[in-house]
């Protein structure tokens, strides 16, 4: 069973309260959606494997840890995971980008495909699928199958805030993917949204509602 780790980091927490208040606008909601992606980034790629390599300091013949040549991609579930990759891409600049477009049915709340783009070496990287909100759980689950059905292996789930709905969904759906988690809420509402979120993540950080 893929772990599930929710930070406790005290910049991530105080990140995601302001991105909690209604009063926070499009340029700061956006700004810290970046931001805490990319402080994410650090703990969800701690399992990346390293080699000896061996290097000339200025002063001599040494031997340090390196990569080991895996490469990274990142997929965005449009439209709303888009506000995560550049906080990521300023930690891992050479990260392949893919992209995943799912809209949800308002009365049935399903997932429905309306665009798929990925890098084609998907099965040599580490991939990185990327939704500010796990709420139902129902994209999260298809983005996953998508890019398995093209060849990803190595998959990791990050998001901002998710509901225990949306992460028993996930586990049981895709047992092999690791889920990182800015913040746990304690449930969805009537209407399948986080409580108590954020609000709609892609309206807040393209200023669209």
């Amino acid at each position: 069973m893929g772990k599930v780790y929710v930070f406790d980091h005290p910049l991530i927490q105080h990140k995601t309260a302001i991105i909690r208040d209604k009063n926070t606008g499009t340029k700061d909601f956006r700004q810290l959606v970046g931001e805490i992606a990319m402080l994410m980034t650090y703990e969800s790629t701690r399992s990346l494997p390293l080699e000896d390599v061996t290097i000339e300091t200025p002063i001599c013949e040494t031997t340090v840890k390196m990569l080991k040549g895996q490469d990274v991609a990142i997929v965005p579930i449009l439209r709303a995971g888009l506000g995560m990759v550049d906080g990521i891409l300023q930690i891992i600049p050479n990260a392949k980008v893919g992209h995943v477009g799912l809209y949800r049915d308002p009365v049935t709340h399903e997932p429905h495909e309306y665009y798929c783009k990925m890098p084609d070496d998907l099965d040599k990287r580490q991939i990185f699928i990327t939704d500010p909100m796990l709420a139902t759980g129902g994209s999260a689950v298809a983005a996953i199958d998508f890019v398995k059905q093209r060849g990803g292996k190595n998959i990791i789930f990050m998001c901002l805030i998710a509901a225990p709905e949306g992460i028993e969904v996930l586990q049981k759906a895709h047992p092999d993917v690791d889920i990182f988690i800015a913040a746990k809420d304690e449930c969805l509402n009537e209407n399948a949204y986080i409580v108590p979120g954020l609000g709609d993540a892609g309206d807040r950080i393209f200023g669209t509602k």
